[in-house]
């Protein structure tokens, strides 16, 4: 996306689409306690109120500010409380004391935002001619999209605050007991794909918006190769452990093996055995449980396996006799006629590091520092989880994680040289 692309929304729809994803963020935080809503589990994670304060932060300071002539902000001391990484923008508290904020209340973030609200709206309505609205729409919209992935990061992030909790709570409780314990997923097909020079990357203003690490749109050259027609199951992951796959180290790259030493993996991250003492009490029906955001549950063998670090997920594809697939790959089999689960499922780790395409230039203005300057040690995730918001995912979308991470909803789709 540039910021000054030509205008693509009327004022009426970004008013509507600006409301409904300011309230889908309050809809997500509805099911948690103000407890609930300040603890941060890890560095790593922010807390829900946290998340709900950044997002209206974004709009105030990015927006508003330079924007909207007579605004005042809300407190001026929420400045510093809710930058998130803004060199550009001065000081912030630091990131892994978030936890600490006991104040603001809930109450007082719920009033920042509707006060925040009222401006962009208020701005909206404004209008201030051609000349404003093409100043203005852009940031607009990319606040939305900026919002969308940090209610993707309120569930990842509470669900890893829950797990912690030894009565393993459910974010929201299920409507009614698994319907699926004795389905087996489908043997896994093989797509064959060409390769031969490919189009990558997001295709410009008229396909819509895009984040600046989408772009350029440019030429790659694939080998032929083969992609699976879906994801890698809990089923087939449970034969991986079977196998002792957490205890060969021929499966797991130099680092991977190191975490699994350190950090004592024996399966992926919110899966429990039978006889973990967290689950007395809550009658599991055996074999192995999974934690998600309607509780424990037992493992869906055909449920696409999740929350993998990328060592776990090259480790398995190794076992299996393949590999990830590359993400221009992934982005290219796309629309392979016969594939599934490419989107709303998992994150799917490719063997792609987070790099620049070729001519890569990030956002103007203070949104530069939003995608770039994290293109290094990190690995490349495609595809949305359901977690993701509807319609903010798409076949050019890089989401990037370092290879450890594993809170997110991430899996794995396989791929082979031909």
């Amino acid at each position: 996306m540039t910021l000054s692309r030509p205008i693509t929304q009327t004022a009426s729809a970004l008013r509507d689409k600006f409301r409904e994803v300011r309230a889908a963020s309050l809809a997500l935080a509805a099911p948690l306690s103000a407890e609930d809503q300040c603890i941060q589990s890890m560095p790593d994670a922010s807390p829900t109120k946290w998340h709900l304060a950044h997002t209206t932060w974004f709009f105030e300071t990015v927006l508003l500010q330079p924007h909207a002539a007579g605004y005042r902000p809300f407190d001026e001391r929420f400045h510093y409380l809710f930058n998130s990484y803004y060199e550009a923008l001065g000081p912030r508290h630091p990131r892994p004391q978030r936890g600490l904020l006991t104040r603001p209340s809930v109450d007082e973030v719920h009033a920042y935002r509707a006060h925040v609200d009222e401006a962009v709206l208020a701005l909206l309505d404004g209008g201030d001619g051609e000349r404003g609205w093409a100043a203005i729409e852009p940031i607009v919209t990319l606040g939305l999209h900026h919002e969308q992935q940090h209610q993707e990061l309120l569930l990842t992030d509470i669900l890893h605050a829950l797990s912690c909790n030894p009565l393993l709570p459910a974010y929201r409780p299920a409507a009614g007991p698994a319907l699926r314990l004795a389905a087996v997923p489908p043997a896994m097909r093989w797509l064959p794909q060409p390769g031969g020079m490919v189009q990558v990357g997001h295709g410009g203003p008229q396909q819509g918006f895009a984040f600046d690490n989408e772009t350029p749109r440019h030429a790659a050259l694939l080998q032929p190769y083969a992609i699976a027609d879906r994801l890698v199951s809990c089923g087939d992951y449970a034969q991986f452990i079977a196998d002792g796959g957490y205890q060969r180290p021929e499966l797991w790259l130099s680092d991977g093996w190191a975490a699994v030493q350190a950090q004592g993996w024996r399966h992926p991250a919110y899966w429990l055995a039978a006889d973990d003492p967290r689950l007395q009490g809550l009658q599991p029906q055996g074999g192995w449980q999974v934690f998600g955001l309607h509780g424990v549950r037992p493992m869906e063998a055909d449920a696409p396996v999740s929350q993998l670090s990328f060592y776990e997920a090259a480790a398995y594809a190794e076992w299996a006799g393949a590999r990830l697939p590359t993400e221009f790959e992934w982005e290219a089999a796309f629309d392979a006629p016969g594939i599934s689960q490419m989107t709303g499922h998992v994150w799917q780790w490719t063997r792609s590091s987070y790099d620049p395409y070729p001519g890569f230039r990030p956002m103007p203005g203070i949104a530069a520092e939003y995608n770039g300057k994290f293109m290094v040690g990190q690995l490349v995730l495609r595809g949305g989880s359901v977690a993701t918001p509807p319609g903010h995912s798409r076949p050019s979308y890089r989401n990037f994680f370092p290879p450890a991470a594993r809170w997110q909803f991430s899996g794995l789709r396989l791929a082979k040289d031909i």
